[in-house]
């Protein structure tokens, strides 16, 4: 084998290459299946929760925060540090990652207590833990309740027709203290966000538009 065929190889082995990169430390959550560890951004890996500003319906049909309470869940699983795990990341710069404390993977223990489903479209890891989940009527399965992706499209869907531009519903507002925040139609405080275009405030199409404008999502 020649020089330029070794060099060759050696380049196509680094290219392929994954690089794992880990977060350890006391996160703050963000809402059921995002947490910031060392001012890294991360998704948790093949789950999906509902959204903070989420209605769903207990077994007596009365509704309840159903987004807040995936949060409130996934905070007291990481109240005492994670450490994160991941080699890819999404469009949004957040790292896709499985969290664990010892021994306990986070994102599975989310599913097994119905605060998170499987993310079906992008992983199969925990339908176990969801079959389990679903037989014991955890958490949202206790009565009724939208799938996350479907609750954030009609969401998309409805506020793109009240926004001043067609299919362009996210806000990008800019704070008191001149922070340029960006907030989608399933936002917690999206309903309350005012936008002021004199003030440099603006709409944008997509999450990854409003990022690269230099806008960042809420840290809530």
């Amino acid at each position: 084998m020649n020089i330029g065929s070794w060099l060759l190889i050696v380049s196509l082995l680094f290219s392929t290459s994954v690089i794992a990169n880990t977060f350890t430390g006391s996160p703050k959550v963000i809402d059921g299946d995002t947490i910031v560890v060392q001012s890294q951004v991360i998704r948790l890996y093949g789950i999906d929760a509902p959204e903070n500003g989420q209605k769903c319906k207990n077994a007596r049909g009365k509704s309840y925060s159903c987004g807040k309470e995936a949060e409130k869940a996934l905070k007291a699983l990481v109240e005492s540090g994670v450490s994160c795990t991941g080699s890819e990341f999404d469009d949004y710069d957040r790292l896709i990652a499985v969290c664990s404390h010892g021994s306990d993977d986070i994102n599975r223990q989310m599913v097994l207590a119905g605060h998170a489903l499987v993310f079906r479209k992008f992983s199969a890891t925990y339908i176990d833990e969801e079959s389990v989940a679903k037989q014991s009527r955890a958490g949202v399965w206790q009565g009724q309740f939208e799938l996350p992706w479907k609750f954030r499209s009609k969401r998309w869907e409805v506020a793109s027709q009240e926004s001043p531009y067609p299919d362009c519903p996210i806000k990008g507002n800019i704070n008191r203290k001149g922070v340029k925040i960006y907030h989608t139609p399933w936002s917690r405080s999206y309903s309350r966000t005012k936008i002021d275009e004199s003030k440099s405030e603006r709409w944008f199409c997509s999450e990854a538009e409003a990022l690269a404008a230099g806008w960042r999502a809420p840290l809530r």
